[in-house]
């Protein structure tokens, strides 16, 4: 008995979504609250409707979904604003594509609860876990500065957001710093554990990053996805309470921790003059505290692509290239 024939255009149909599959835009995704337009845009299919294949692929951190960029395992990542600086000393072959969040009380401080913890000069000497390289490096630092306590007086260790929790409840460092989920967790977690007051110091930004070669090569898929993205943003400003129901059951977590973070989120799509500001203000932090020994000043304009959300949508880009 033969075997029945397959239509021409179900074969014609099934190379095209092979084909797609194959050649999906593969972004490592920093597995945060600041990545919701991209699983808003994968929820409500407008990836689909914008005619890109995308892949999400979810990361614990944006330090870490840029190395896969460079290990050629991403197409584009979703990262802050200071990896994308301590990664500008190291090599000048990726850019910046959007702004997609931002958020003043994003990194946060956790001690441990038996610290009496009165005085800034109770701080010196204390032992900070953090990512080093990364946001919360950043918060931390000028979160002490703020305090009048010399960075140097305490002791910095650098440890990987899951294994921290741990770490403050054995009392093998006094406090840490690191970005949202993490501290809601560890709160929770870790017995008389408390936040220390935001100081209002850093306003986060969370960015989508790729290869300038790979950007300009895939232009047409990169304008496409932006402009899910943008629809995306158009969605939680519309329907905060779906928006809110798709983050809880992407990351696995309940209303208390949408409500503890929501307050603090602004989504929206940009490329600001900002964002070269803290850009270089980072830059020069870095340089001056010794994080990083290049003593170049970089053009921080060469790590913007700012054409491709032109075209998109104009009225975002604040940056004059």
């Amino acid at each position: 008995m033969k075997a029945p024939r397959i239509p021409t255009i179900l074969l014609f149909l099934l190379g095209v979504c092979s084909a797609m599959a194959a050649d999906a835009l593969r972004v490592a995704v920093a597995k945060t609250p600041l990545s919701l337009p991209f699983y808003v845009a994968e929820s409500q299919n407008y990836f689909a409707a914008e005619g890109v294949a995308v892949k999400l692929t979810d990361v614990i951190g944006g330090h870490r979904t840029l190395q896969q960029v460079f290990a050629g395992e991403a197409d584009l990542a979703t990262s802050s604003e200071a990896v994308v600086m301590f990664n500008s000393f190291k090599r000048n072959d990726f850019a910046v594509l959007a702004t997609f969040v931002s958020s003043d009380d994003d990194v946060k401080i956790i001690a441990r609860k038996d610290l009496d913890l009165t005085r800034p000069e109770q701080l010196a000497g204390m032992r900070f876990a953090t990512v080093v390289g990364a946001a919360s490096h950043y918060y931390l630092d000028t979160w002490l500065l703020f305090h009048g306590v010399d960075t140097k007086s305490v002791k910095v260790v650098n440890m990987q957001p899951e294994a921290m929790s741990a770490a403050l409840n054995k009392g093998e460092v006094d406090a840490v710093a690191i970005w949202e989920p993490h501290p809601f967790m560890i709160v929770n977690a870790v017995p008389g554990a408390r936040l220390l007051p935001n100081t209002r110091t850093y306003v986060l930004t969370f960015n989508l990053v790729g290869q300038k070669t790979m950007i300009r090569q895939r232009e047409d898929e990169m304008v496409r996805l932006l402009r899910a993205l943008d629809r995306a943003q158009s969605f939680i400003k519309a329907e905060p309470k779906k928006a809110q129901a798709i983050l809880r059951t992407r990351l696995g977590l309940d209303q208390a921790f949408v409500d503890w973070i929501w307050p603090h989120y602004t989504f929206r799509l940009a490329l600001d003059q900002w964002l070269l500001s803290a850009l270089e203000s980072q830059a020069r932090w870095a340089r001056r505290e010794g994080y990083v020994t290049d003593g170049r000043s970089i053009n921080y304009l060469d790590f913007i692509e700012s054409a491709t959300l032109r075209k998109v949508r104009p009225d975002l880009v604040g940056i004059v290239k």
